[in-house]
């Protein structure tokens, strides 16, 4: 295919996969289980942070986090007691255990009480074209309290060459029009054209065999080669193309 039939053919398949019913085999469904902006926030946030491995998995363990958040997550960030933060010692999904959660809410509170919130975060630190470096940041802001090393595996950082797909991921749910019922666009202050494409095996197969990528690891310079390539497809809104690569990975096994 040259340029021009590419981007027919992917804009097709982000018109089949952008739709109502790509959430319910994904990790999105959760923070569409909420309307109060903080909590599509840290629900979002979490989900996006054990998303990896198998998809069943991902939704079974996210939705007990929730629950044990009593589902209300932006309340229990905020008022936490030590046995609240007890009780969620038992929580695992694959490396991410009890003691990184109790971590990761009280980040968040930290960060909800004293730095704005996490959209405050992202968007001073995003530009036009890009939100790498406010993902570095945050994930500086984030660890700022006192907490056990091995937690901070769970916040990729792309300036040290991580793909950053769960984060990626994350900004696109938060970021990206909530028009076509699938992202959910409550922050309005990171425009689309700085996003990145989430990208993990299914969407990096699927950008190699379409010559789009090159660089055989998933990693930050695979990314930003990856970037470069949507971007001429599309500068506005390059992450779309994310429904077309995972749509042809998992579900037409392209």
């Amino acid at each position: 295919m040259n340029k021009k039939q590419l981007k027919e053919f992917l804009d097709e398949k982000v018109v089949q996969y952008n739709r109502p019913e790509f959430i319910e085999s994904d990790p999105i469904q959760i923070p569409h289980l909420f309307t109060k902006k903080e909590d599509v926030e840290i629900s979002g946030f979490l989900t996006a942070t054990i998303a990896w491995g198998n998809r069943k998995s991902i939704l079974n363990n996210s939705n007990k986090l929730m629950q044990l958040l009593h589902n209300s997550p932006f309340d229990f960030v905020m008022n936490a007691s030590e046995d609240d933060l007890d009780s969620l010692s038992g929580f695992v999904h694959r490396t991410f255990n009890g003691g990184d959660l109790q971590y990761f809410i009280k980040a968040l509170q930290n960060i909800y009480r004293t730095r704005g919130g996490l959209e405050g975060i992202f968007t001073r630190n995003s530009t036009n074209t890009s939100t790498q470096k406010a993902i570095s940041a945050f994930k500086k802001e984030f660890f700022s309290l006192p907490h056990q090393p091995r937690t901070q595996k769970h916040v990729s950082d792309p300036l040290k060459n991580s793909a950053a797909k769960r984060i990626n991921m994350f900004l696109r749910w938060m970021v990206r029009d909530a028009s076509s019922g699938v992202d959910l666009g409550i922050w309005k202050n990171i425009p689309t054209s700085a996003l990145s494409c989430p990208l993990d095996v299914h969407s990096g197969t699927v950008a190699r065999k379409l010559k789009l990528l090159r660089r055989k690891q998933n990693d930050g310079k695979a990314l930003a080669e990856l970037d470069s390539e949507l971007r001429k497809l599309d500068p506005k809104d390059p992450v779309k193309y994310d429904f077309a690569l995972f749509g042809l990975g998992v579900f037409e096994r392209f």
